[in-house]
């Protein structure tokens, strides 16, 4: 957790200036908070754990992946870069420890928020805001219908009415980056699909506090999302409470 809140500090302190916004060979865009948080958390988790190979998204986008093996960490040192360079404060710094394909511990912090999700396996999961820490599990879903969270910045409206077609929805709304997850597991959301592309370091850690809570990630094949594949993409799938799944 001190990892993830040291990276926020730096990406708050470019977030506050008048930074540059570049594009990737995929033409998604990166700003120096991708990197330099990166490189931050990097040096920490070897310095941390130096037999844990780490999977991160820009080395990975420049072609270094390294051996992932039975345990690895995934990172995303500023996921919603797009929210980031709107300034609406929805982007997060996500770590996540993989073992055996499936997360078993993950942090979610979003500084501009000053709010910070964690969970494992053993401890269970909760949220921190303003030093105050609490436990959150996912909630029962309500008899009026589904609340439905959406991605912000990633939008598929035909491709979701096609998913949300014959379930009583009560609300939906949108949400950015790592935060959709989280919403679901403190109990905020119910459900949220996502039905478009992404990358294993975008939903790890939010898949580690979901499970956490009492949650999972799905494919739409009925399957319990799993990582380590070797192109390091995601299928289609919903995050939803237990209830739901």
């Amino acid at each position: 957790m001190d990892i993830t809140r040291e990276a926020g500090a730096l990406i708050m302190e470019i977030y506050r200036s008048d930074f540059e916004v570049r594009g990737k060979e995929d033409a998604s865009p990166v700003t120096e908070a991708d990197e330099r948080a990166e490189r931050l958390i990097l040096e920490r988790l070897k310095a941390l754990q130096p037999h844990i190979p780490v999977v991160s998204e820009e080395a990975a986008a420049a072609g270094y992946v390294p051996e992932m093996g039975q345990r690895f960490w995934l990172v995303d040192p500023l996921d919603g870069t797009k929210e980031f360079i709107n300034r609406n404060g929805e982007f997060t710094v996500n770590i996540a420890l993989i073992e055996d394909g499936c997360p078993v511990l993950g942090v979610v912090f979003a500084p501009a928020l000053d709010r910070m999700y964690a969970g494992s396996l053993e401890q269970g999961a909760w949220l921190e805001v303003g030093g105050k820490r609490e436990a959150i599990v996912c909630r029962s879903i309500p008899a009026e219908g589904l609340d439905v969270v959406a991605s912000r910045s990633h939008g598929d409206a035909d491709a979701l009415d096609a998913f949300l077609n014959g379930r009583l929805v009560r609300s939906l709304k949108s949400a950015g980056s790592s935060l959709k997850i989280c919403l679901v597991a403190e109990g905020e959301a119910d459900l949220y699909p996502r039905l478009g592309r992404t990358m294993e370091w975008d939903i790890a850690a939010g898949h580690a506090v979901l499970v956490a809570a009492g949650g999972q990630i799905h494919t739409l094949a009925g399957e319990v999302l799993r990582y380590g594949k070797q192109d390091l993409s995601n299928p289609h799938f919903y995050a939803c409470s237990q209830h739901f799944c």
